[in-house]
């Protein structure tokens, strides 16, 4: 860890803070803890729809959820970073900066032959370590049936005729074959344009898929590039952006995240009805919000175990971003964190397919684990609002009583090999 980025978290707890207010470093480091974080949310929602419909609707799940999603945060990227085109560079850029894509925990190779023709390959995939031991049955699920359709539908979105096809691909053979798989991309006109999932236009729709993101008008800090308008960079790290381009991508990370779980809890609904969406959508939150908060406490170098470290945690949770759609307000009393929601556009979707729908004055099992992640002994309460506050809790510590178990549905997250995945700094900030 740099000074520097010690010096970002380990300053005196401030209720005012912002993103803006990291360096560069701490920027790019936040922004792979987000990445990962996204993807991994799929490793609590999905088994619940496993156990309970078995797996002809994980797999229809799963490839709705992706193809209603991905295209439309691939082009809310190209627009942030200022890369919009119609050539697989624009879509290998996408990847490079899709949750689907975690860095590290995939390992994306990328060799661009031209404009109409690239391949990339894993040298590993995370995800695929996670299901093997399931079998090829289960491989083959992940690999052909979800993939085939969700890969076409990202890569549409640059271009409505890409197509993305195997070269190779799991089940592995022979067993262990590095790359995991190898794939080609192509433009390729005569064969028609991909038919986008009818749930896109109805996702599009949506404030999440429309928000505004606010920037600064100038860089806080020198160094890396102003947006990925440039050539393709098959080594590409965040550490090549800018301070104010990194804002925007970290953002738009934590905005794939939400835009992904409306498109799962949406798909849950259409086909399992209003209830168990909501059931599954407050388990999958519940799941995803305790890792990310553990990770981000050790990553992140935010120290101790008492309410100043849980309320930083709370100010860097993805959950709790862009701050543009979630109005987050923490602080410190009476040795507690007191955390409110303002009025904000997360409460104003007008559906149930959200984390937020599900927040109401009882707290939230999201709001434990994140605070347990801390703290084994923190529990949140209800509290009374103040002026401008839709909802509000307090998280109190009692040393004396006995660590709280731990959720099953964090449980459930940290089956993954990536929750235990340490991300590495593999590039200096560039100059």
């Amino acid at each position: 860890m740099t000074a520097r980025l010690a010096d970002d978290l380990a300053a005196p707890f401030d209720p005012a803070f912002t993103l803006a207010r990291l360096s560069r470093q701490a920027l790019a480091d936040l922004g792979r803890e987000w990445l990962l974080s996204g993807h991994l949310q799929d490793r609590v929602g999905l088994p619940r729809v496993l156990a309970r419909h078995g797996e002809e609707a994980l797999t229809r799940i799963s490839i709705e959820e992706w193809m209603g999603a991905s295209p439309l945060y691939s082009k809310r990227m190209q627009r942030a970073l200022r890369f919009e085109g119609s050539e697989v560079g624009t879509i290998f850029k996408n990847l490079q900066l899709d949750i689907g894509a975690p860095h590290q925990f995939m390992e994306f190779r990328f060799d661009l032959d031209g404009p109409r023709y690239g391949e990339f390959w894993l040298e590993r995939c995370g995800p695929l370590l996670d299901v093997e031991p399931f079998g090829e049955r289960r491989v083959r699920l992940m690999c052909h049936d979800v993939e085939d359709p969700t890969f076409d539908a990202t890569a549409a979105a640059t271009h409505p005729c890409a197509k993305i096809r195997p070269i190779h691909r799991p089940p592995r053979v022979p067993a262990g074959r590095v790359p995991h798989c190898r794939w080609q991309v192509s433009i390729d006109e005569e064969s028609g344009g991909f038919a986008q999932h009818p749930n896109l236009e109805r996702l599009g729709a949506s404030k999440i898929a429309r928000l505004e993101l606010p920037l600064p008008s100038s860089d806080a800090e020198p160094g890396g590039w102003p947006d990925y308008s440039g050539a393709f960079d098959p080594e590409f790290q965040l550490e090549d952006l800018s301070h104010r381009a990194l804002l925007a991508a970290d953002q738009e990370f934590a905005l794939q995240s939400h835009l992904l779980a409306r498109s799962f809890l949406l798909c849950v609904h259409q086909h399992f009805g209003e209830a168990f969406a909501r059931e599954v959508g407050r388990q999958q939150w519940t799941g995803i919000a305790g890792l990310a908060a553990e990770r981000l406490h050790r990553a992140m170098g935010v120290g101790g175990d008492g309410p100043e470290a849980i309320a930083k945690v709370l100010q860097i949770h993805p959950a709790f971003h862009p701050r543009a759609y979630v109005d987050l307000r923490v602080g410190l009393e009476d040795g507690g964190v007191r955390l409110a929601f303002g009025e904000c556009t997360a409460f104003e979707e007008g559906d149930a397919h959200s984390w937020y729908a599900g927040l109401d004055e009882a707290p939230h099992p999201a709001l434990d684990a994140i605070a347990r992640a801390v703290n084994p002994r923190a529990s949140c309460a209800q509290s009374a609002t103040r002026a401008g506050e839709r909802l509000a809790y307090w998280i109190e510590l009692d040393p004396g009583a006995a660590p709280h178990p731990e959720a099953p549905d964090v449980k459930l997250a940290r089956l993954s090999r990536g929750a235990s995945l340490v991300l590495e700094r593999r590039r200096p900030l560039r100059g």
